[in-house]
């Protein structure tokens, strides 16, 4: 999949051929930048674990193709050439097809032990751009992402992005210039906008995505918008402002989020997603992704759950809440990745 002119992977590959290729509706066939850019952590740890740097070496090599390109604003855009190594379209998300690229740059730095510098410098950096050009406050004071085309701004927010929140305060400790006040109040802002896209639905449950124009704030204005997956992305968020800050609201938010699962979406099979959350009674989908068990109700158990239950500091999830050793500056697989530097 990495035999590309630039390294960057292929997002779909023909294991009996060894042909890769990307989506073709991607920009021109570009590589994604969530999905290129979500490998960095499984990567080292199957390193450190085999003892072969390839591993390491293929997902570093990414960095360096990013680190070379010009990135519009300081932005990343979630679209790649991997033959060209140039952008595709210039849109840029914090949630879908952008999201885990910049949670694993921070990640990446703390899974270290905080000895991958570059990955710290990369996060901090993409996050002062994310803050000026995407993070805007509506008329009603609530703290949104914006998305970005091409210079322009749509005013909406994606239910994936709200794992935003609980990423910048994940992050907020080490920020740079005496940020982390800064840091863990703009994590809180966006924990609340993501709790009020929840509260602004007939079913408590939020859409997979909502809008701040034409009058309206933290709310779906288009049906293809209103449904809901099972996905775990607010959960998430409030599980880290609960053990940064232990703030009960956040175990109550939870808490009215178990209640609306068990109400609309438990179904004699397990659980269903929803086609319409403003709706009185449900539509299910009648699906239950699996994330929904990796990282829905691994984030509800942890978010009641002690402190000392898979600790922060010996414990990194991987975006599909996977936990991943931290490796330790005194292990010896720390010798393989001190190579790779």
């Amino acid at each position: 999949a990495f035999k590309t002119p630039t390294g960057v992977p292929w997002a779909l590959l023909n294991l009996k051929s060894g042909i890769g290729r990307n989506w073709p509706w991607a920009s021109g066939g570009s590589s994604i930048l969530a999905e290129y850019g979500t490998l960095h952590l499984e990567f080292m740890h199957l390193g450190a674990l085999s003892g072969r740097p390839v591993f390491a070496e293929k997902v570093m090599n990414i960095r360096k193709v990013l680190n070379r390109l010009d990135k519009p604003q300081g932005l990343y855009p979630n679209y790649l050439n991997p033959n060209s190594g140039q952008w595709g379209q210039h849109h840029v998300s914090v949630g879908g097809l952008g999201d885990s690229f910049y949670e694993y740059l921070l990640k990446a730095w703390l899974m270290s032990d905080k000895t991958d510098e570059e990955g710290k410098k990369l996060y901090y950096d993409a996050l002062q751009a994310i803050e000026k050009n995407l993070i805007r406050k509506s008329s009603g004071g609530l703290t949104y992402i914006a998305e970005w085309k091409g210079g322009l701004l749509e005013h909406k927010m994606g239910h994936l992005t709200c794992f935003a929140g609980g990423m910048i305060a994940l992050g907020a400790d080490g920020a740079p210039d005496d940020k982390t006040g800064h840091q863990m109040e703009l994590a809180a802002e966006i924990a609340r906008t993501c709790h009020e896209s929840y509260t602004r639905t007939s079913m408590k449950l939020g859409p997979e995505a909502f809008r701040f124009d034409g009058g309206v704030e933290a709310i779906a204005t288009r049906q293809n918008e209103k449904y809901f997956i099972l996905r775990p992305e607010v959960i998430e968020t409030y599980m880290y402002m609960w053990r940064f800050t232990h703030d009960p609201k956040y175990r109550q938010w939870g808490w009215e989020a178990v209640q609306a699962l068990e109400k609309y979406c438990r179904v004699d099979g397990g659980y269903s997603g929803v086609r319409d959350v403003y709706a009185n009674t449900p539509n299910h989908d009648d699906v239950q992704q699996s994330f929904y068990l990796a990282e829905t109700l691994k984030y509800l158990y942890l978010l009641f759950s002690d402190d000392d239950h898979l600790p922060f500091e010996h414990w990194m999830f991987n975006t599909e809440a996977h936990p991943l050793p931290v490796i330790k500056k005194q292990n010896p697989e720390i010798v393989l990745l001190g190579a790779l530097e």
